[in-house]
């Protein structure tokens, strides 16, 4: 299968790009398969976390230009961005998290599919670069306006503008990845922090996403607005309640 959706336990599952041979580049088969496998992770109604990462030693390598280049016409531009475009804004509005699990060179497209995750894992091996100026292109799946919000005007347009590769030190110092894990652990490191956030209520873990998309996304006093009503709800789940009990049984037991 050139994208593999596949679980790894009750509530987190794996989205992988399989085509090793072309460090896992997308051509327009695989990302009709890549925006399907978004919807099937949406379809999940038990999923808790989504690690997205690329077969071999490479994460993703954007768009596959042989492939692409066989309709290489503005209207085929057009079809190209709004494919994957609808494919990682559905991919962002996934209710859990999504840890991107940089497992090689990510580069271009495959940059851009990095953020559009919510959290990012990179091997010590592993580089990012936004490599589309190197082919008169702009980022055009939303990787601009993502890099934007993550690290700020200066620093995105110099890393767009150059093309500059960017070493595992250099992302986490600019707060482009959590996580730098040892060689070959990107994918382990992901799948630990994955169970980590399984862990807690999914209501809770949702209503976190929602309410820092919305500071990112809406006016400030619209944000506020919406991460006070987050709370009501989750003070009276049930979740709520039997973890408040369980620490009072726990103080009871310290007295």
């Amino acid at each position: 299968m050139v994208v593999q959706f596949k679980d790894v336990s009750e509530s987190v599952s794996i989205l992988q790009i399989n085509r090793p041979r072309v460090r896992n580049a997308l051509d327009w088969d695989a990302m009709e398969m890549f925006a399907a496998a978004v919807e099937q992770a949406h379809a999940r109604a038990g999923l808790r976390a989504l690690i997205l990462t690329g077969a071999g030693e490479a994460f993703i390598a954007g768009g596959d230009l042989r492939a692409l280049h066989t309709t290489p016409g503005e209207a085929d531009g057009w079809r190209l961005t709004r494919l994957m475009t609808r494919a990682l804004n559905r991919l962002e509005a996934l209710p859990c998290p999504v840890i991107a699990a940089l497992n090689g060179p990510a580069r271009g497209g495959g940059a851009e599919i990095a953020l559009a995750c919510d959290l990012r894992v990179v091997d010590e091996n592993a580089d990012l670069s936004f490599a589309q100026i190197t082919l008169g292109l702009t980022p055009g799946w939303g990787g601009g306006q993502r890099l934007l919000r993550l690290v700020g005007y200066s620093r995105a347009l110099e890393w767009l503008v150059t093309g500059q590769v960017l070493t595992p030190s250099e992302m986490l110092t600019s707060g482009l990845v959590n996580r730098v894990a040892p060689a070959g652990q990107a994918l382990a490191a992901a799948r630990e922090l994955a169970e980590r956030i399984a862990q807690h209520a999914p209501e809770a873990v949702g209503a976190l996403k929602r309410l820092l998309r919305g500071g990112l996304e809406l006016p400030p006093a619209l944000a506020a607005a919406q991460e006070q009503s987050l709370f009501p709800s989750l003070w009276a789940s049930p979740f709520h309640h039997q973890a408040v009990a369980r620490w009072l049984e726990r103080r009871k037991s310290d007295a």
